[in-house]
């Protein structure tokens, strides 16, 4: 079994992602070999759960380990090892996302690096402007639940790391994103007038991309299609499953399992019917513009 080609949709991969990709291929050698994890764990001086963590891409990766797994799996030809020794290395490496580590909550890590890896974002808010979208200004009303005069440097650090991550929306091959805001969102002037007018011109500059779509849940069909924000991710390599993000006042909660994933897409199949379409969604937005 060959290591995951280098395709250029993979190259812009980070190390989270790698990481997920490299423990997938784990997994699949350790099953083709006939392999139990507890036989795999005791082969490299570790636990069981240990290698669960690793076929998981939970834990970053030791070129010993990796090295030794190989053998135990029948991986002999020196060009496949190598391969899979320089994805250990490249799923190592640090992201972007690592010099703000002092600003940002470890759960949050892995989001921002599966986020950027992500071909597809999917996103529902009922609060806020998604953080993809915001500006500056209005990201700072959020982070310092409005007042700005009062942030700090751990405030400024959240704040530039949300500007950072949208540089994804820029880059060539950027991510799809669609996003699906409550209407309420809109009348929401956080910040203050000023802040709320530049944030609704920046929402129609952006939509005007052709990658990022906006539509509105109206008041009069709100509040069915799901309880809370969240996020999916789809990713083009098959290795990664699409993942759902649900952020709460304490941390983040991952979603994984097909039938968490299904549920999600069903919501996000009855959002897309109860919202305006994109180009009514924009006619909404400017006309309340117009009214700021």
């Amino acid at each position: 079994m060959a290591a995951v080609d280098r395709t250029a949709g993979d190259q812009v991969a980070g190390p989270t992602a790698r990481r997920m990709i490299l423990g997938a291929q784990l997994r699949r050698l350790r099953e083709h070999a006939s392999i139990t994890r507890a036989d795999a764990g005791y082969h490299i001086r570790a636990s069981e759960s240990k290698i669960s963590r690793l076929e998981l891409g939970r834990v970053g990766f030791k070129d010993r380990d990796v090295a030794d797994l190989l053998t135990l799996y029948g991986i002999g030809d020196t060009a496949e090892r190598e391969q899979f020794l320089g994805m250990v290395k490249e799923s190592n490496n640090p992201g972007w996302w690592q010099k703000f580590n002092d600003y940002m909550p470890k759960w949050f890590d892995d989001y921002v690096g599966l986020e950027e890896a992500a071909a597809r974002i999917q996103t529902y808010e009922l609060q806020f402007i998604p953080g993809l979208l915001q500006t500056e200004d209005y990201a700072r009303a959020i982070i310092t639940h409005g007042l700005p005069e009062t942030a700090n440097e751990t405030a400024e650090g959240r704040i530039a790391l949300r500007m950072r991550r949208q540089k994804l929306l820029h880059r060539p091959g950027a991510p799809r994103l669609w996003a699906v805001i409550d209407e309420s969102v809109l009348y929401r002037p956080l910040g203050g007038a000023a802040v709320h007018r530049a944030q609704l011109d920046q929402l129609l500059e952006l939509t005007l991309l052709p990658h990022i779509s906006v539509q509105v849940v109206p008041y009069a069909r709100s509040g069915y299609a799901a309880e809370g924000a969240f996020t999916l991710l789809r990713f083009s390599e098959p290795e990664l499953p699409n993942i759902a993000y649900i952020e709460h006042i304490a941390g983040g909660l991952y979603l994984d399992r097909p039938d968490e994933i299904e549920r999600i897409g069903r919501s996000l199949d009855r959002l897309a019917v109860d919202a305006e379409t994109p180009d009514r969604s924009r006619q909404m937005i400017t006309k309340l513009r117009a009214e700021f």
